[in-house]
């Protein structure tokens, strides 16, 4: 199987939604409770054009097998971007984060950032594995973050210097 990386945009919005919904319906590795769709996805990937990089990894057939993007969040400077990644649910480990990343790295720096924050469950392994992977460093916690269904998770705080 060959994975292609490419620019998402907002034509990509339906199967974005479909392949996070599945990711969100499973649990356990998503701050996200409630389901999205097409135009919540739409709206995030236009919300701030100039600033943010959004990427998909497809198979040969066109099925989208992840996804990952940037761009910038309130709590954080000016040269950093929040950083998110979604990758098909049994299909990790096949290299679709890695090649995602390469592409999201080389986005951040022709965006004139200087660092990648990853916010991330503290109970979401492979997540945390990723990013560690990945070079990111931990520099923070956030305890007692409070999801959309009530429940409370901490949260790792990774960094990633261009």
């Amino acid at each position: 199987m060959t994975i292609t990386i490419r620019r998402a945009g907002p034509l990509d919005a339906r199967p974005l939604a479909e392949l996070l919904n599945e990711v969100i319906a499973a649990g356990g590795t998503t701050a996200m409770t409630r389901p999205v769709d097409a135009e919540d996805l739409r709206g995030w990937i236009t919300r701030c054009p100039d600033r943010a990089a959004w990427h998909l990894a497809e198979d040969d057939s066109g099925e989208v097998m992840g996804f990952q993007w940037i761009e910038p969040a309130g709590y954080l400077p000016e040269d950093a971007a929040e950083i998110a990644t979604f990758a098909r649910r049994g299909r990790t480990g096949l290299g679709i984060g890695s090649a995602l990343f390469r592409e999201t790295e080389k986005a951040a720096r022709a965006l004139g950032y200087r660092w990648i924050n990853a916010n991330i469950r503290s109970d979401n392994m492979g997540g945390l594995a990723y990013y560690q992977s990945r070079g990111f460093e931990d520099y923070g916690t956030k305890p007692g973050v409070r999801l959309d269904d009530g429940r409370t998770v901490d949260k790792v705080l990774k960094r990633y210097d261009l």
